[in-house]
């Protein structure tokens, strides 16, 4: 009887030591998890899409068998895979088909490329491209209005050819006189083009009341309606050359800031087709009132794996570039000027009081510090009315400058705030001309304030705004310093982040703006295998060598979608 027993329990020791056999081990480089206690580990295991083991190599090899692949390291960096807080997707894959005007140094350099571009253009065919910024440019032109340059340059290279131009910020643009001649943009017209505009939009004219070639906010829809509509073809084309961007930089998951009907379509058919490179997260376009109402009446569709659609995006102001951005107090380069609201207030508490009701994120754009308050006036009073609604994350994208009254508001209330630290290395050094330097260092990108609130901060890009590389914003974070270096200890460092804070933003705190932390943003058993190496340890390597890191391999569910060769 004795030996039954022993046997029995012989048995069913072994069945329990059995391990499950893992499809992958990753081993041969720090593995840095973000779990709870911030370990590093040595090695993982999957299993279909899926985590299965987090630890040492020794104990990963126990999970191994004939058709286990390998993924060696060779020292490279494995974190969670990235995730994208802010960023627009099909902006990303257009920017790879038009003129990408994001490096152009001077208005000559911008002129030349259109000149280019007609030159293999059909008479009549548009020229399109985004990018520029006059502030980021080492030479001004030397004529100028409200602080942007004139289109006759333009006009003269493209005389047959309407053109226009997407500011990096995409809260303005700049037509050529084809252009404005198809939209029936003139000085006689400009009065009444602009009285019809409604709330927050400007067409910039010189003196005499001619137009300048800028449209500033709505006006931009006074030329783009005239822009023939992309096509499904090219539409596909965009998306697909968006995820191969993706894939190259690290980028695991992707939040896009307002998608359209026909864009949700899209993303669905690519989901369809094993074609995503990256997992979605989506906000529908706040424009789309009908499109919104559709949505409430179904209800969120949550799918981590793929596409999820749960969130709104509402355009509240502008940008600092194009002195959009809604200001408390008027701008420091233009006196008396303020900015401008680019939706209604009373519209971002509907839809907060609506999105609390139908089980939606709000995700407003709020760049200035007074479009900022406003939105924390609104949906706190919206939050107040549904005391129920405790688990809302609630976002504020941007939220770039801040009442200093206001900051603490972000940990009190759950509001999380989606930021892209890329901004101020790109945006600082011209930035105190708008603001001064008084309100820069009391409330511009205020990270480690807002972190200290309580509250949650989530990094990307902004995508086409800035390009969509990782490691710059990572470095931005840790460094405030431009991309060149600049200043020696960075801009307010006292609101730096620390690496470990950085890597959170990018992965297990951009999951939680998602509402999916328990299957993305660390590395343990139960999660997607979503994985991002680097070329080099980004938490220890030195600050001055941080800019020289490359993704080498990007995995999503446990496949590898890239591998620099």
């Amino acid at each position: 009887m004795k030996k039954f027993y022993l046997f029995a329990i012989v048995i069913i020791y072994g069945c329990q030591s059995k391990k499950t056999p893992a499809d992958l081990i990753i081993s041969g480089g720090p593995i840095y998890t973000m779990n709870a206690t911030n370990s590093i580990v040595e090695a993982v295991a999957i299993k279909s899409d899926t985590i299965l083991f987090v630890g040492s190599k020794a104990d990963a090899e126990k999970y191994k068998d004939e058709k286990t692949q390998m993924i060696e390291l060779k020292g490279a960096t494995m974190t969670p895979g990235f995730i994208e807080s802010h960023g627009h997707i099909m902006g990303l894959g257009y920017n790879e088909l038009r003129l990408d005007l994001m490096n152009i140094k001077s208005y000559d350099e911008m002129v030349e490329m259109v000149k280019q571009a007609v030159a293999k253009a059909q008479p009549g065919q548009w020229i399109l491209g985004r990018g520029w910024h006059q502030d980021k440019w080492d030479k001004k032109p030397e004529k100028m209005v409200k602080g942007f340059q004139t289109h006759e340059k333009l006009s003269e290279v493209s005389p047959n050819n309407p053109v226009y131009l997407g500011h990096a910020s995409g809260h303005a643009g700049f037509a050529n006189a084809k252009a404005m001649q198809l939209a029936g943009v003139n000085q006689m017209s400009i009065e009444s083009l602009e009285s019809n505009l409604g709330e927050g939009g400007e067409i910039i004219r010189d003196k005499l009341g001619n137009p300048t070639g800028i449209f500033n906010e709505r006006a931009q829809g006074l030329i783009s309606k005239y822009i023939p509509e992309n096509t499904e073809e090219t539409n596909a084309q965009a998306l697909d050359l968006a995820m191969a961007a993706c894939a190259r930089n690290g980028i695991t998951g992707f939040h896009d800031a307002g998608a359209s009907r026909d864009n949700i379509e899209l993303f669905k058919k690519f989901k369809t087709a094993g074609k995503l490179k990256s997992r979605l997260y989506v906000m529908i376009t706040g424009g789309d009132r009908n499109l919104i109402q559709s949505w409430y009446k179904k209800g969120p569709e949550i799918d981590p794996r793929g596409v999820t659609i749960r969130a709104i995006k509402l355009n509240c102001d502008g940008a600092l570039g194009s002195r959009g951005a809604w200001l408390l107090e008027a701008y420091s380069d233009r006196p008396g000027f303020f900015g401008m609201a680019t939706l209604p207030m009373d519209t971002v508490l509907k839809t907060s009081r609506d999105g609390l009701k139908y089980g939606f994120q709000v995700c407003s754009h709020a760049i200035g510090d007074r479009a900022n308050q406003e939105i924390l006036n609104r949906y706190e009073i919206a939050f107040k009315e549904n005391p129920g609604v405790t688990d809302h994350r609630f976002r504020i994208e941007h939220a770039q400058h801040l009442f200093p009254g206001d900051i603490p508001r972000f940990g009190k209330l759950g509001v999380i705030a989606a930021m892209q630290a890329i901004h101020l290395s790109s945006d600082r050094p011209w930035a105190s001309e708008r603001l001064g330097e008084k309100r820069i260092k009391e409330g511009a990108y205020m990270w480690q304030s807002l972190l200290k609130s309580g509250a949650k901060v989530i990094n990307g890009t902004d995508v086409p705004v800035e390009p969509i590389n990782p490691i710059a914003s990572f470095y931005a974070s840790v460094t405030r310093k431009t991309l060149k270096g600049e200043p020696e200890g960075g801009y307010e460092p006292e609101e730096k982040m620390t690496r470990e804070q950085a890597l959170r933003s990018y992965t297990l705190d951009a999951a939680y703006g998602a509402f999916e932390e328990k299957l993305k943003g660390s590395i343990e058993p139960g999660k997607l295998a979503d994985f991002t190496v680097f070329s080099q340890d980004i938490m220890t390597v030195p600050e001055n060598d941080l800019l020289k890191t490359e993704v080498v391999m990007t995995v999503l569910g446990g496949k590898k979608v890239f591998e620099k060769q």
